[in-house]
């Protein structure tokens, strides 16, 4: 395994896929596969929402896992509007796999990669699912288990509106945690990230 925060190249369905892999400070409790926004408009694994995410997971004792979509710093491919990431994502899993068998699963996304995380999760069973600014109405966001779901947005996201990710959850009777005053990046909200995904996630 690489050492922590070091970028490495692995094999996916179109080509390498460069991920970061961020280890704590003991043994692994669990793992954490984090998703970048839209690769076509700026997203990359840098994205502080994205950085937010992992770093959260490490301080709970996870290894984090943060990909390159497609077409993005040394990933190869071209974008593939979540299907191929999706796979891409299956790929990362079943080479972290090989190092980390046995722990639970955390996956979580932002905005575009939330969607792609909402897609993972119907091919991996995970202990959470966590999506930050769902991108509901520019995705075909699709219906997930609201037991196993931790869906965060803030309240002043003028990118996807609130109301928009209010009616994706109300059939499925899902809550929606709503960040007072936050726009679609949580500009200096970023600590409420950090400190309901604590709160919502758990490892029994």
């Amino acid at each position: 395994m690489p050492e922590s925060r070091n970028a490495i190249l692995i094999s996916g369905p179109a080509g390498q896929l460069e991920t970061v892999i961020n280890l704590p400070a003991g043994d692994a409790r669990a793992l954490a596969l984090v998703a970048h926004p839209h690769p076509l408009y700026g997203g990359t694994l840098d994205n502080k929402v994205t950085q937010t995410l992992a770093s959260t997971f490490v301080q709970m004792g996870c290894v984090a896992a943060r990909m390159n979509f497609r077409g993005v710093g040394a990933s190869e491919g071209l974008h593939d509007h979540g299907k191929g990431e999706t796979e891409d994502w299956l790929a990362v899993h079943e080479y972290l796999r090989a190092y980390y068998p046995d722990i639970p699963l955390f996956l979580a996304g932002f905005s575009f990669g939330a969607y792609v995380q909402s897609e993972v999760a119907r091919h991996l069973p995970c202990r959470k699912l966590i999506l930050v600014g769902p991108a509901v109405g520019t995705c075909p966001m699709g219906p997930v288990n609201p037991q196993d779901t931790l869906v965060i947005h803030g309240e002043m996201d003028d990118t996807i509106p609130l109301q928009h990710v209010l009616d994706w959850a109300r059939p499925q009777d899902l809550p929606v945690l709503v960040i007072p005053g936050a726009d679609h990046f949580f500009h200096r909200r970023l600590h409420l990230i950090r400190t309901w995904v604590t709160l919502g996630c758990h490892f029994g």
